[in-house]
């Protein structure tokens, strides 16, 4: 006995549904069941590594100088802060509420390489840069291989 699928009917009723999920979740109103409030999350980081340094970029839109916070504490960096939510409209006039607010924090493992009072940090458009100096043994340098 052979059983024979629909496959393309099958792919189209769960594109259909797939369709209708995102629909729901990223187009849709807001239902009246569907409570607005603030969530947690965590700033986007990228962070990159060069023969003389490591260098962390954190994506911190709409947040001041004065919300933030960037510390050492047992070997490691502590990024924390708060994006307030907007207070020139009232929180019953808003239809959707996307953009996280709330508190964050961050923590990243600092390697031994980095020379801590050398670390410097600008906040630029909205992107903090965060420096991480390296010592000069630590540094990548080439070595030579012999042939025997």
């Amino acid at each position: 006995m052979s059983t024979t699928r629909d496959w393309v009917g099958e792919k189209q009723r769960v594109q259909v549904k797939v369709g209708q999920a995102l629909q729901k979740s990223v187009a849709g109103p807001l239902s009246p069941e569907e409570p607005i409030r603030p969530g947690g999350w965590s700033p986007p980081v990228d962070i990159y590594e060069t023969d003389d340094r490591i260098v962390l970029r954190a994506d911190l839109p709409g947040i001041s100088i004065e919300q933030i916070e960037l510390k050492i504490e047992n070997e490691q960096l502590i990024l924390k802060g708060e994006r307030s939510q907007d207070s020139s409209a009232r929180r019953e006039d808003f239809h959707r509420i996307e953009r996280p607010y709330g508190r964050f924090r961050r923590s990243f493992a600092l390697p031994r390489s980095i020379r801590q009072a050398e670390i410097r940090a600008v906040l630029n458009h909205g992107v903090l840069e965060v420096v991480l100096p390296k010592h000069a043994q630590a540094r990548s340098r080439p070595i030579k291989v012999e042939v025997r």
